[in-house]
C-alpha cells in the first residue's frame, strides 16, 4: 500500500472499529440498563458491520463473498434499529418493548431465507442491484417513519416560543446523518463504497462529540421514570391539576410571554415538564403550543371586541404573539376567520 491508501484505510477502519467498540458498550456494559440504549448500541453495531464490509472490500476486492453477505445483511437491519430507537426515545410509554421483538423476528426470517436461497456468491446479478437497492430503499422507508415520528417536534425548529431541546437536536443529527450516509452508498457506484465509511467516520466523531462535551447529555441517553410509569395520570390527579392550571394560566396571563416554555409551566404545577405534558395529552387532546394558542386567541377576541385603540397587530403582540403573521395564521386556524373580518362581524 502507498502511504496515501494507508492512511485512507486508517481513518475509514478506524470508524467502524469504534462504531463497534460503541455499540458494545451500549449493549452491554452502559448503565442504567433500557431499552433505547440497546436499540442505539444495535443500531451501530449493524452499521459498523456495513462500514466495515465496505472498508475491507475497498482494498480487498477478492474479500470473501460470505463476509460480503454478511454486511449487506447488516444493512438491512440499520433502519429498523434505527426506527425502533426514536420510538423507544420520543415514545417511552408505548408498546415497543414487547413489538420490537416480533418486528425484528419477521425481519430475520425474511433475511435468513432469502441470504440462503440466493447467496450473494452465486445470485451477483440478483443482488447487484435488486436485493442491494431492495435494502437501502427499506433503510429509507425506515427513514421516512423515523421523521414522521419527530414531526410534532418539527414545529420547534420554526416557532421561536419553543425552545429545541438538546434530545430533538441529537435525534435530528441521527436522521440527517442517516440521510446523508445512505446517499453516499445508493448514489456512488460499488467500487467507491469507500465515500460511505469516510463518511462514517466523520459523522460518528460528530456524535461522539456531541455526547461527550454537551449539555445534559444524560438527557439524551436515559429517559427519566415519569412517577405514573407506563399508567395514565390518576383522574383525580389530573382533575386537580388541570383545575389548578387553568387558575394560573387566568390569574398570572403566563401566555402573554412569548417566550414561553412548557418547563415555565411545569415548574408552576410542581410538576416535571414529561409530567405536563402527558396531562395536556392524556386530558386535554393538546399539544402545549395549540393548550397557549388557544389562551392567547381568547384573550385577542376579547381585546378586539373592547378596544377600539390598539391595532390588530398590536393585540397580537400584548396576547403573546412574537409576530404579526404568527398572530393572523393562528387566529383563522382557531376561530376560522381573520382577525380583521372577525372584528368586522361584530
Amino acid at each position: 500500500m502507498e502511504f496515501n491508501r494507508e492512511l485512507l484505510f486508517f481513518f475509514s477502519a478506524l470508524g467502524a472499529f469504534n462504531g463497534l467498540v460503541l455499540s458494545l458498550y451500549f449493549l452491554f456494559y452502559v448503565k442504567p440498563k433500557q431499552i433505547s440504549t440497546k436499540f442505539l448500541g444495535a443500531f451501530l453495531l449493524m452499521l459498523s458491520i456495513r462500514i466495515g464490509k465496505s472498508v475491507f472490500f475497498h482494498f480487498n476486492p477478492e474479500l470473501s463473498f460470505h463476509y460480503l453477505q454478511l454486511g449487506l445483511t447488516a444493512c438491512f437491519f440499520i433502519g429498523p434499529f434505527l426506527y425502533l430507537y426514536v420510538k423507544s426515545v420520543i415514545q417511552p410509554e408505548s408498546n415497543v418493548k414487547t413489538i420490537w421483538k416480533y418486528h425484528i423476528f419477521i425481519l430475520l426470517i425474511v433475511a435468513l431465507v432469502v441470504g440462503y436461497m440466493y447467496p450473494f456468491k452465486t445470485h451477483i446479478k440478483l443482488w447487484r442491484p435488486y436485493i442491494i437497492k431492495t435494502i437501502y430503499i427499506q433503510w429509507f422507508v425506515y427513514l421516512l417513519a423515523s421523521l414522521y415520528m419527530l414531526a410534532p417536534r418539527l414545529q420547534t425548529l420554526f416557532d421561536r416560543s419553543q425552545k429545541v431541546t438538546r434530545l430533538d437536536t441529537w435525534l435530528f443529527s441521527l436522521i440527517i446523518g442517516n440521510l446523508i450516509l445512505l446517499s453516499s452508498y445508493y448514489f456512488t457506484s460499488f467500487i467507491n463504497y469507500i465515500s460511505g465509511a469516510l463518511t462514517f467516520s466523520f459523522l460518528l466523531y460528530l456524535l461522539i462529540l456531541f455526547l461527550l462535551f454537551g449539555k445534559n447529555r444524560n438527557v439524551i441517553l436515559f429517559q427519566k421514570k415519569n412517577k405514573y410509569g407506563d399508567k395514565k395520570m390518576d383522574n383525580d390527579e389530573a382533575l386537580r391539576l388541570l383545575e389548578q392550571l387553568n387558575k394560573v394560566m387566568t390569574q398570572e396571563e403566563l401566555y402573554k410571554n412569548p417566550n414561553l416554555k412548557s418547563s415555565d409551566v411545569a415548574k408552576k404545577l410542581q410538576i416535571s415538564t414529561h409530567q405536563f405534558s402527558q396531562l395536556l395529552n392524556d386530558n386535554l387532546g393538546k399539544s402545549f403550543p395549540i393548550f397557549i394558542n388557544e389562551y392567547r386567541i381568547k384573550e385577542a377576541k376579547k381585546i378586539v371586541l373592547s378596544n377600539d385603540q390598539l391595532t390588530l397587530e398590536a393585540i397580537g403582540y400584548e396576547c403573546g404573539f412574537n409576530s404579526k403573521s404568527t398572530f393572523y395564521a393562528t387566529f383563522k386556524k382557531i376561530v376560522g376567520t381573520t382577525p380583521s373580518k372577525f372584528k368586522e362581524q361584530f
